[in-house]
């Protein structure tokens, strides 16, 4: 595995991670947590695809 996708990799497990601090802030009933982590899924999804590109422009993936 090189290195591109094992980045890849951890940013997906952000994402999961992300997401999954919404259920987690459902669960509790704090608003404010929802609102962070779906700010939290789009930072993290943005940057992965921002950086999924870049390693296809540079042929790494």
């Amino acid at each position: 595995m090189n290195k591109a996708k094992l980045v890849m990799a951890i940013m997906a497990l952000a994402g999961v991670l992300a997401m999954c601090s919404i259920g987690y802030a459902i669960a509790i009933g704090n608003v404010l947590g929802i609102l962070g982590g779906i700010v939290l899924v789009i930072a993290v999804f943005g940057y992965a695809f921002t950086m999924k590109r870049k390693f296809r422009e540079r042929g790494l993936l």
